[in-house]
């Protein structure tokens, strides 16, 4: 799937924590029918062969939808699933190595928590920049967090499409308006809600006003 930066409006991260009444596949699809325009499927504690063959499922709930399917951190499992990317954080395996052994439509998104890292991550080919924490995680308590000015100097340093996550919600979203950034992603914002389908759909509408505003 060819890759423009509306694909990340409204970026979902899954996790397992909040698989309840739902399993992980139907709280997928209930934020892809609620708005998501990109979904990442981040699993830490599932063996290689069970990642590739969830990745494989969602990977198709994904692409009914028409809706791109990223990897957290595993290159392998995004290869062979046959993800449409990879988002890999500072201390995951180098963008450019990744590069090379993918080409060029090949999705990779970046960590990046400073000016040097995100320009380091874009002339490395990454596509995309993921920026923060912006707020405190519920779901990464020890995530270093930026300022809002940061934030912004961090977006004006590079020509790549930026991301805000850490902490993000429907309430404080409002703070970084103004910061350059291309849409924010989420965790517990969409998957910890009642109403996952209510939830996106309004985190939508709040985020487009935040970023044409």
């Amino acid at each position: 799937m060819k890759f423009n930066k509306n694909m990340l409006l409204l970026y979902a991260i899954t996790d397992r924590s909040w698989v309840g009444k739902q399993s992980l596949y139907e709280q997928v699809e209930d934020a892809i029918i609620g708005g998501v325009t990109m979904v990442q499927l981040r699993e830490k504690n599932l063996c290689e062969k069970e990642f590739i063959t969830e990745a494989v499922q969602i990977k198709e709930l994904c692409h009914s939808y028409n809706v791109p399917l990223i990897i957290n951190d595993n290159v392998e499992v995004a290869l062979k699933s046959g993800a449409d990317g990879v988002h890999v954080g500072i201390e995951d395996t180098p963008v450019c190595e990744i590069r090379k052994m993918t080409g060029r439509d090949f999705i990779i998104g970046a960590t990046a928590k400073t000016v040097e890292q995100a320009v380091a991550a874009e002339r490395a080919g990454a596509d995309y920049l993921g920026v923060g924490a912006v707020f405190p995680s519920p779901t990464k308590k020890n995530a270093i967090r930026i300022t809002g000015g940061q934030l912004r100097e961090i977006c004006t340093s590079v020509s790549i499409p930026a991301i805000a996550i850490g902490g993000i919600c429907y309430e404080n979203i409002h703070e970084i308006q103004g910061s350059g950034i291309d849409g924010i992603a989420v965790v517990s914002a969409i998957f910890a809600t009642e109403n996952i389908r209510k939830a996106t759909a309004d985190l939508k509408e709040k985020v487009k006003n935040v970023i044409d505003g």
